[in-house]
């Protein structure tokens, strides 16, 4: 038995076998179908979700399997006081499989260490979300053909953003990756990712504040939101929270074949007039989302569709 809880717990040649076979169930989704029937799928979230909760529940219902679960820890035994190991012991007489989102870092790892069901981290507070970064890697290679030799600007809140954190160690892993990290000084990349991450791989990156003086770089643009829920103080969070807005006058000193990539939910940090632009990838993504979701859950149920 398997979980998730890094990018890193899958090999490279792994990772590239849940694509392969997201891109197999993207070209011919009534294959599908039926593939996890009688199988169900327990979504344990903790803090508010859209994006992600949903794209599980359809991941697992277009495979023919049901899901149960809970949308808030208000909702759940957790406001009773009841702890992860005690609720993940009780969820594993339930479901076939797990996806756990929480505030607290490395809460869904204590799960996965009690359950006797494969636990998927849905995202735990600042430190990492690898099926959104499965979704981003499906995303880019399917949209640009490749992994490997990108110079890829990460642009927003690369302090608290848990997406970015597990982008980068993703991605070090490929050839001639090159990172453009543009940030205030308060919302910068952790030491530990520059350290331990960037530094000790040998990736090549430049940490920049202006977005405008970096666009005609990149192969890939990810924008992030400025998350009000990490920070402590509101005054900070509203002197930061209009630091960086994409533009249609910033997008015409990109590349003509430039995407631009967001994690989504969006607040003002790309302008709605961008959604128009070619090269704006990221309602796609959503939908790359659910295919990556529904590989994840075969592969980790070691279902096999004939």
């Amino acid at each position: 038995m398997r979980h998730l809880m890094s990018p890193l717990d899958f090999s490279v040649k792994e990772l590239d076998n849940i694509l392969n076979l997201a891109n197999q169930i993207e070209n011919d989704p009534t294959k599908y179908v039926s593939a996890c029937k009688g199988k169900k799928l327990a979504t344990l979230f903790y803090e508010p979700s859209t994006r992600t909760r949903l794209s599980f529940e359809s991941a697992m219902m277009s495979l023919g399997g049901n899901v149960l679960g809970f949308s808030s820890a208000d909702s759940s035994s957790a406001a009773k006081g009841e702890s992860v190991s005690d609720t993940i012991r009780m969820i594993s007489c339930y479901a076939d499989i797990c996806a756990m989102r929480h505030p607290k870092e490395g809460a869904p790892m204590v799960a996965s260490l009690k359950s006797s069901i494969p636990v998927i981290n849905a995202g735990d507070g600042g430190h990492q979300h690898p099926t959104q970064t499965l979704t981003d890697l499906l995303t880019i290679r399917s949209l640009k053909g490749r992994l490997d030799n990108l110079t890829i600007g990460l642009c927003g809140d690369l302090k608290f953003g848990r997406t970015v954190h597990s982008l980068i160690h993703a991605l070090v892993r490929y050839t001639n990756i090159k990172f453009v990290l543009i940030s205030p000084e308060e919302l910068r990349v952790p030491d530990y990712i520059r350290e331990d991450v960037l530094d000790s791989t040998n990736t090549e990156y430049k940490e920049v504040e202006r977005l405008e003086d970096i666009m005609p770089e990149l192969d890939l643009l990810y924008m992030t939101r400025v998350q009000k829920e990490r920070f402590f103080n509101e005054e900070d969070y509203v002197r930061m929270k209009d630091f960086y807005i994409l533009d249609k006058t910033k997008m015409e000193l990109a590349q003509p074949d430039m995407l631009v990539l967001h994690p989504l939910p969006r607040v003002n940090e790309i302008a709605v007039e961008v959604d128009d632009d070619p090269r704006a990838a990221y309602f796609k993504q959503v939908q790359y989302g659910v295919y990556v979701r529904m590989a994840l859950i075969l592969t980790l149920l070691e279902v096999e569709v004939c």
